[in-house]
């Protein structure tokens, strides 16, 4: 009831995208669709500075779709142009970019309850929640795993309180860097990180959801 109560002055499609989450995730991994993406933004201010990019890919039975992808450019109202050199985004040119608000609605339809995936994921997430914020809407629903978290999970990892850099994990599993720093380019080397780290955890034994879920700060499986 008060779920109802809560969405009914809520615009359509996010009705349509809190419907997805009616039913639990599975928990075998190769039942459960995931959604690794990443943002490029103006800077690291999650108040003042804005998403200008958001690249997606999803990983269904533990197999990259790169045929079920999203690439979105984001119009800019505030623009520092300190960071064009990392990310190449310009203010203006001949990219099409949606506004926020068309940019974050079809992010929400594309990951729909998809647990999503990203390196150092609490930036992105809180990026994507500030936007929601801006247009009058609660954080994201989804579950969550950090590619540099779960790494610490596995053997490879020597140092538990290293901080693991894309490039660092790139490395370690001989991943070449293409397109680095673009929102697309960082999400499909993230997602080649979480398929070899989930593939490394299973040599051990094989994991489910909850298993990748478990907070590693605390005494875990692995």
């Amino acid at each position: 009831m008060f779920k109802d109560i809560f969405n009914r002055h809520k615009p359509e499609f996010w009705k349509d995208y809190t419907s997805h989450f009616k039913n639990e995730q599975p928990q075998e991994l190769n039942a459960v669709r995931f959604v690794v993406f990443d943002t490029e933004t103006t800077g690291l201010d999650i108040v003042e500075d804005r998403i200008l990019s958001i690249g997606a890919i999803s990983i269904a039975d533990l197999r990259i779709d790169v045929g079920d992808s999203l690439e979105t450019y984001v119009k800019q109202d505030v623009f520092n142009i300190g960071t064009v050199g990392i990310h190449g985004i310009l203010k203006e040119g001949s990219i099409h970019k949606l506004s926020e608000t068309a940019a974050i609605k079809g992010f929400l339809d594309y990951v729909e309850n998809a647990v999503l995936v990203a390196h150092h994921a609490a930036f992105d997430i809180a990026m994507i929640n500030a936007g929601l914020a801006r247009m009058g809407l609660p954080k994201l629903k989804n579950k969550v795993l950090d590619t540099g978290v779960l790494f610490k999970k596995t053997s490879l990892c020597e140092k538990k309180h290293d901080h693991y850099s894309l490039d660092r994990l790139c490395a370690v599993f001989n991943l070449k860097k293409h397109d680095r720093h673009t929102a697309s380019g960082d999400a499909l080397l993230t997602a080649l990180i979480f398929l070899k780290v989930v593939s490394h955890l299973s040599k051990k034994r094989k994991p489910n959801l909850g298993d990748l879920l478990f907070n590693s700060d605390r005494r875990g499986l692995w």
